[in-house]
């Protein structure tokens, strides 16, 4: 079973997120957070396989998220799904270990074939 914490701000695109991956036999949804500091609390504790994360966060951002991970837990993977997806911030994620950098509005539906992919590794 491939574990998914959902770091995003929006409510409705959480929402929707957790909905998309409750479809998906071998991923299950382990924690949900819209702000850096209780998402990294979350991942530090919960250690998942991948981390849905956004770029604006309430109150932050998520590159604090994004080295948190690298630094402290190198094996989970990141993919990052935000509207912020411009070739600096897609540089700058994949630079700092992101696995990928997607936009919400058009490469959404991407996500759970990506994470069904991962699933197969493990």
């Amino acid at each position: 079973m491939l574990s998914v914490v959902l770091v995003e701000d929006s409510p409705v695109v959480r929402e929707r997120l957790a909905e998309m991956l409750d479809g998906e036999p071998d991923v299950q949804v382990i924690g949900q957070y819209e702000d850096a500091e209780s998402a990294i609390d979350g991942i530090r504790v919960g250690r998942p396989h991948v981390v849905l994360l956004d770029i604006k966060l309430s109150g932050s951002n998520g590159m604090q998220v994004m080295k948190f991970v690298a630094e402290e837990l190198p094996d989970v993977k990141v993919i990052v799904l935000t509207n912020y997806a411009e070739p600096q911030y897609r540089v700058r994620f994949l630079a700092a270990g992101a696995l990928e950098v997607l936009d919400k509005s058009n490469e959404f539906a991407r996500v759970p074939a990506m994470l069904r992919e991962i699933a197969a590794l493990l």
